[in-house]
């Protein structure tokens, strides 16, 4: 799918201009500040009322939140009820329900739980589980990993790479963090004060990076050059 204009203005000035395409996966990369959450926002439908979108797109389907796009959020606690039982808060009979739970690897005793009572992995697989039940055509991720440890924001993005392998649905990874993008993206989109700075495949930013923006972004997040591998 190819997002031809992507542009966000609040009055007269212009937050975000840019455009992309999503063949499998991309990482839409920038710092605090750049417009990726603003970008991810607007495809979403979510801006401020005092910001006006443009978007056009190219895709075999219409982009819709709910239906055939998915959101998961950095922070679950966000998409969640935190005095409703987990199970309450999914629209899907019991036997889809089993099956969601066994695809993002979390014991159905946890249904009986409320959100409070979960670790922030359990719950960041409970969205995930949730973002599934629709079978979205378009998985897009708000940092998702962020505000988990080490160990596992890796078995998360393992995760979500066996998903997308079942399902095959396209993703859309907004990140300020080079080695999760690394790990779960084949294309890479970096932006900067609502500009794209760079764009291409991975491994080749990765490797050869042209924006002086980009290669502060990779040394920041690679200290020991292991990106090459």
């Amino acid at each position: 799918m190819k997002i031809k204009k992507l542009q966000v203005k609040l009055k007269e000035k212009t937050l975000v201009d840019i455009d992309f395409d999503i063949e499998n996966s991309l990482a839409l990369v920038g710092q605090s500040g750049s417009g990726k959450s603003l970008s991810i926002k607007a495809l979403l439908g979510m801006l401020p009322r005092e910001m006006e979108s443009l978007i056009q797109i190219d895709s075999g389907f219409e982009l819709v939140a709910g239906k055939s796009v998915a959101f998961v959020p950095q922070n679950p606690f966000t998409a969640l009820s935190p005095l409703t039982k987990i199970k309450k808060q999914f629209f899907v009979d019991d036997a889809k329900l089993e099956v969601l739970f066994a695809q993002v690897d979390l014991e159905l005793e946890l249904l009986e739980r409320f959100a409070p009572e979960l670790s922030g992995g359990q719950l960041q697989r409970v969205v995930i589980a949730m973002a599934l039940s629709n079978e979205p055509k378009l998985l897009m991720l708000d940092e998702p990993t962020t505000a988990l440890d080490p160990t596992t924001r890796i078995l998360i993005l393992k995760l979500l790479q066996k998903l997308q392998k079942e399902h095959g649905f396209k993703i859309l990874f907004v990140t300020h963090d080079m080695n999760s993008a690394k790990s779960l993206c084949e294309d890479i989109c970096v932006i900067k004060e609502g500009k794209v700075v760079e764009y291409g495949k991975m491994q080749d930013v990765l490797q050869s990076p042209t924006a002086a923006y980009t290669k502060k972004l990779i040394e920041a997040n690679f200290a020991n050059r292991n990106f090459r591998k």
